[in-house]
C-alpha cells in the first residue's frame, strides 16, 4: 500500500482549524492557506504505507570482499513529530558491517527520507531504519545516529532553540561497544 494524503480533507481541517482559532479562512491573506498546507502534507507525509525495505531490493551480492563498514554520515533528516506535528530536522548517520551484500550508497538516505515522511518519533525512527536494513541486506551489524531538533522543544513548552537530540540504535556486531566506539568516532570526524 502506497501512501496518498486526502489534500481536500485536509485542506478543509486547515480551514476548521483557521477558524477555531478565531481566524476568517476567507480572508484574502489565508484564502490559499488551505491548500498551501494540504500540498505540504502531501510531501511531508509521502513515506506513510511506502515500504522501506523495498528500497534494498538492488543489493549485490560480495562474498568476503565487502570491506569491514560502509558509513553513509551526514544524511539530512526531516520529519514531523506525532505528538504535535512539528518538524524536526538533522542528520542521520548510518553504517552496516556487510554480509553477503551490499547496497548502493544512495539507497540509505531514501530508506531514511521515506521512514522520516510520516509522523514520527526520532526514537522510533533510528529503530525503523536499523530494522529495514536488517531486513533488506542481512548485514553483520547496523548503527544509526540521528541528531535532530525539534519544533516542539524550540518553538512552544520549555522553548530551547539550541537543544538537539542524539539517538542511537544498533544491531549485531555493532552493538558490541567497542566496535559502536570506532563507528561513532568516525562519524564525529565530520565534525572538521
Amino acid at each position: 500500500m502506497s501512501g496518498v494524503v486526502d489534500r481536500e480533507r485536509v485542506a478543509r481541517a486547515v480551514r476548521e482549524l483557521l477558524s477555531a482559532i478565531g481566524e476568517n479562512p476567507d480572508r484574502a491573506e489565508l484564502s490559499g492557506t488551505p491548500a498551501r498546507v494540504a500540498d505540504a502534507y502531501a510531501e511531508f507525509f509521502s513515506g506513510v504505507g511506502v515500504d522501506a525495505v523495498g528500497l534494498l531490493a538492488e543489493a549485490v551480492p560480495v562474498g568476503a570482499d565487502t570491506g569491514e563498514l560502509v558509513l553513509v554520515r551526514d544524511i539530512a533528516l526531516r520529519s514531523v513529530c506525532e505528538h504535535h506535528l512539528l518538524p524536526f530536522r538533522g542528520r542521520a548517520h548510518v553504517a552496516y558491517r556487510p554480509g553477503a551484500k551490499v547496497v548502493g550508497l544512495g539507497a540509505l538516505p531514501r530508506v531514511v527520507e521515506t521512514l522520516a515522511a510520516r509522523p514520527q518519533l526520532q526514537e522510533r525512527l533510528g529503530e525503523q531504519i536499523a530494522d529495514a536494513v536488517v531486513e533488506g541486506i542481512d548485514p553483520e551489524g547496523v548503527l544509526v545516529v540521528l541528531e535532530a531538533s525539534h519544533g516542539c522543544v524550540a518553538d512552544r513548552g520549555v522553548k530551547q532553540a539550541e537543544a538537539t537530540a542524539v539517538t542511537i540504535a544498533s544491531r549485531g556486531s555493532l552493538s558490541q561497544p567497542l566496535l559502536r566506539a570506532e563507528v561513532l568516532a568516525l562519524i564525529g570526524s565530520s565534525e572538521r
